[in-house]
């Protein structure tokens, strides 16, 4: 079965840290480009950092730039989402999505585009005291 599994979210206090992690099954990530984003209660969905599959372009949504890390370990098959200095407004449920480009430096951060091959179920982050 192909899949995306995100996994890593949970309840942290204002200032904490967790590290979200996209995880594929059924298929190699190396030659994707990967897109996490964020839906909060009553919300859009939003994109919140990418990484290229070539892994030399990153991008981040300004609300987390110097907060959020976005890396790739190609050998677990996995991306990573490094969440420093969490806030209460960072509460949602965290998405990953996995997408194929002929251009190899492309980064996607926008949920609605159409050329998204796999999303997970998501994780769910609450930050509050």
């Amino acid at each position: 079965q192909l899949q995306l599994v995100e996994s890593g979210g949970g309840l942290v206090q204002p200032g904490g840290s967790l590290r979200l992690s996209c995880t594929a099954s059924g298929f190699t990530l190396d030659y994707y480009g990967i897109g996490w984003f964020r839906q909060a209660p009553g919300k859009e969905r939003e994109g919140v950092s990418c990484i290229s599959s070539s892994d030399d372009t990153t991008e981040y949504v300004d609300s987390v730039k110097g907060r959020f890390t976005i890396s790739r370990v190609n050998a677990k098959n996995t991306v990573y989402l490094q969440m420093n200095s969490l806030k209460p407004e960072d509460t949602a449920v965290y998405y990953c999505a996995a997408y194929v480009s002929t251009d190899q430096h492309k980064c996607v951060m926008n949920p609605d585009y159409y050329g998204m091959d796999y999303w997970g179920e998501g994780t769910l982050v609450t930050v509050s005291s």
